[in-house]
Order: C-alpha cells, then sequence, then structure tokens
C-alpha cells in the first residue's frame, strides 16, 4: 500500500513501535479507520486483550502549524485530572519514519457518538438534558486554571482573536483555490471589529460540537471531549459561538435551520447560551456577532484546507471532503450576516 493513501495504516511498523512503550500491550493489532476526522485520520487499534485509538497527521505536504497532533496530546494530558472529560493518553511518536507522520495512541473511550444535533437516536428526555450538559463541559473547559495544569504556555500572550484572525488568514491564503468575495470582506471586517480586551484568558476547544463529545451508552453525562486540534489558551466565548454557528447551518451540514426544536425536545440558541452562562457564573456575552462572524471565518478556513486536501489527493476522506469543501462560501456568508448584527 502507498503510505500517502490516509485511509492506510501500517499496523506492522505501529504494532512493533508500541510493543515495549504501552504496559500490556499486546499484538497482533489490526486497525479500522474511523469514517470521521477529516484533518486527522483517526484508526480504532483492537488487540486480543484491549482496544486503542490513534491519530496521525495525514502524509503529504502540509500546512505549518496545522494538523497538531502534539497539541492534541499534551493538551489531553494535562486534563486528565480534572473535571474536563477525556480520554487517557498513552504515547506520542514524533518520529515520521514509523509510519510516515507524527501519531499518538489514546484509550479507546465506550461511549455514543452522536453525529447530528438533532440527536434522532436519543431518547426524547435525554436530549435536552445532552444540550445542558455539553453546556456545563464548556464551562468546565474554561474554567481550567491552565498555569496550575501545565498549560500556561499552550497560547501565546496577547489578544487571541488578533492572532487568531491573523493565523486563519494565512492558512486560507496557503490553500486558497479560488476567489471568495464575501470571504475578503469579512477578512477585511474581523481585524477592525475585535472587541475591547476584557481580560479572559482561557482554554478553548476550538471545535467545540456535539459530534466532537462522547456520552454514557444510558445517561447524559458526557465521558470524553474529543478532536482538540485546535485547541489553545485564548478565549472562551469563540467555543460558544462555535456551537450555535453549527445548530445554524442545515441538516444536512449537520445544523438545525429550520428543524421544530420544541417538537425534536432540544435547546433554542438563548437557552444553551443562557445555560452556559449560568455554568460560568456570568450573566451575557456581549457583542456576541463578533464572536459568531469570527468562528464562521475560522471554520471557512479549515473548510478550505479540505478542499485544498481534496484537489491534492490527499482528503482523508474524500466524498465527506467534497461536502465540506462547498461549505466555504456558505461559512463565509453567514460571518458577514453575523458582522452585520454587531
Amino acid at each position: 500500500m502507498d503510505r500517502m493513501d490516509p485511509t492506510w495504516l501500517d499496523t506492522d511498523a505501529v504494532e512493533a513501535w508500541l510493543k515495549n512503550r504501552i504496559d500490556g500491550f499486546q499484538g497482533p493489532l489490526r486497525a479500522e479507520k474511523f469514517a470521521n476526522g477529516q484533518s486527522n485520520p483517526t484508526f480504532r487499534l483492537i488487540t486480543p486483550n484491549r482496544e486503542y485509538v490513534l491519530r496521525r497527521k495525514p502524509p503529504g505536504q502540509l500546512l505549518k502549524s496545522a494538523h497538531a497532533v502534539d497539541r492534541e496530546f499534551r493538551v489531553q494530558s494535562a486534563l486528565w485530572e480534572t473535571d474536563v472529560p477525556v480520554a487517557k493518553m498513552y504515547v506520542l511518536c514524533e518520529d515520521d519514519d514509523v509510519i510516515g507522520s507524527m501519531f499518538y495512541v489514546m484509550e479507546a473511550v465506550k461511549g455514543r457518538n452522536i453525529n447530528q444535533p438533532t440527536m434522532d437516536e436519543v431518547p426524547f428526555d435525554q436530549r435536552r438534558k445532552i444540550n445542558d450538559e455539553m453546556a456545563r463541559v464548556l464551562a468546565c473547559i474554561h474554567a481550567v486554571d491552565v498555569d496550575a495544569v501545565g498549560l500556561g504556555d499552550y497560547g501565546p500572550q496577547g489578544n487571541y482573536y488578533e492572532r487568531q484572525i491573523g493565523r486563519w488568514t494565512k492558512q486560507y491564503r496557503a490553500s486558497e483555490t479560488d476567489h471568495q468575495p464575501d470571504m475578503e470582506e469579512l477578512m477585511d471586517w474581523l481585524p477592525k471589529n475585535i472587541p475591547a480586551d476584557d481580560g479572559l484568558r482561557t482554554l478553548a476547544h476550538g471545535d467545540y460540537r456535539i459530534d466532537n463529545m462522547l456520552f454514557h451508552s444510558d445517561t447524559p453525562d458526557c465521558v470524553a471531549v474529543l478532536d482538540w486540534e485546535l485547541s489553545t489558551v485564548g478565549h472562551p466565548y469563540a467555543d460558544v459561538a462555535a456551537v450555535i454557528m453549527q445548530w445554524q447551518m442545515p441538516p444536512e451540514s449537520r445544523g438545525l435551520a429550520g428543524v421544530d426544536r420544541k417538537a425534536q425536545g432540544i435547546m433554542e440558541d438563548r437557552e444553551f447560551i443562557d445555560a452556559y452562562c449560568r455554568y460560568a457564573g456570568i450573566s451575557e456575552i456581549p457583542q456576541f456577532g463578533f464572536y459568531m462572524a469570527f468562528t464562521c471565518f475560522r471554520m471557512a478556513g479549515i473548510l478550505q484546507g479540505i478542499k485544498k486536501r481534496l484537489i491534492d489527493g490527499t482528503a482523508s476522506n474524500p466524498q465527506r471532503a467534497r461536502t465540506a469543501a462547498a461549505g466555504v462560501p456558505r461559512f463565509a456568508a453567514s460571518g458577514l450576516a453575523a458582522a452585520k448584527t454587531v
């Protein structure tokens, strides 16, 4: 098999490397690729005694600072003994020669992965409770004492939005494939409208949504928050806006636009924001339109990277990548619409 194929994993090489690095690890090893995980290919590792999960950087030429599996490993290791539910981290391999790119191995947490915010497969009486649990866990993430857990240097000092807008503008330019007028206007508007510094500096997940969480098989309790690739020490309100941004997308894009939420038994946008504020101990989130515009801009940048990988032939899941690539103009337009509410 071709090492550049993101759907393939050299299980012999992985087994040999893990043999003396995880207590109790024993082959033979086989792997199954998860369908999700557009950015960093993710595999279930199956052995006679235990299952694990491996996340790796994709093969091929990558954008600088993207696909940071080493940061994922570091933050989840730091959070293991906090109130934030995460998988146990086992080992990080920084040697690209083992399988062709950096990877880490963590425990395989048992739980429900809910792919759609409509939660059709979830018992009706659990749906609002799961929305509430999402708000509670997000507030727990933002309450982490980053210095106490060794993450004080996990993000640079200074204004989070300044550096994020700069970073994602560069990432977008590096993967740009066509002209997007709404994206150009949004990239011009954002740096001119950053809210005054409120002094908040917390851990931020960066891609917080229901399908990046695992829930107990029988209860609304969250057992693990996944996909920490975009995490940093930054500003909390972008995470709140990310949830609302996702919900405002159409159902085919894992959103809730047009869904009768009361009939579905799920929260309205305002109810989720109020629940988060209650758990975070604050009264409101001012200038929420800016945070919505920012998260839409960043999502458009992420999807543009997927679009570029699709064109280059290195997309982890080509079918899903085509759907994701079509979202670039949609998120740019949504970001502009949110900007007009500020």
